[in-house]
């Protein structure tokens, strides 16, 4: 029964998003025919999971529609865009996380492709890199994919593990850095004994 009422809230949000106050002025995109909405009460927690009125989206259709409506402004806040709407949503870290990984081929010549929480793939090559960020809530270096239009996706523990048993040490500018190759690019992720998340 909790389900079905955090359900029906989602649903209803998603059939009335201009019944929403405004009160916010920058906007990702160019707004002419939208109804600015102001704040949601979305939120995306650090582990992936979204939050509608601070109740889980049980729904995983309901979270991919949402998430396809994702888009990053230049002061990096998140908002939620349709063709006719638009609001603001919180997100505590990043939008999406790395929960598994492929790897083809081997050293300068594999190919890594991530899966995140919501079943979304993406290869690293140069316009979707890995980087190393301080984490918003920790301060510590994560890694982080590049997953386009600013947006990225955070690799978990595990995953970040895994991946340390395919990096390699590289020469760059006289110095040695550790990462990983993936379509011929080279991506670096620090020392041995950096931190991750």
């Amino acid at each position: 029964m909790g389900k079905r009422q955090t359900d029906f809230g989602a649903v209803a949000f998603a059939g009335n998003l201009n019944k929403f106050a405004s009160g916010l002025t920058t906007m990702p995109c160019a707004c002419e025919g939208r109804t600015f909405c102001g704040d949601l009460n979305i939120r995306i927690k650090a582990d992936g999971t979204w939050h509608y009125n601070d109740s889980p989206i049980n729904r995983p259709e309901m979270v991919h529609w949402f998430a396809s409506m994702l888009k990053l402004d230049e002061e990096g806040r998140h908002w939620l865009i349709t063709p006719t709407e638009m609001g603001r949503i919180d997100v505590d870290d990043a939008p999406f996380v790395v929960v598994d990984f492929h790897v083809s081929g081997e050293h300068e010549n594999q190919v890594l492709c991530f899966c995140t929480n919501l079943d979304d793939v993406v290869c690293i090559d140069a316009n979707t890199p890995v980087t190393m960020e301080p984490n918003p809530l920790s301060g510590e270096l994560t890694p982080y994919v590049q997953i386009g239009d600013g947006l990225k996706a955070k690799i978990t523990r595990a995953v970040y593990y895994e991946l340390v048993e395919l990096g390699t040490s590289q020469t760059i500018n006289d110095q040695t850095v550790f990462g990983l190759w993936s379509a011929g690019h080279f991506f670096p992720l620090g020392s041995l004994s950096d931190k991750d998340t």
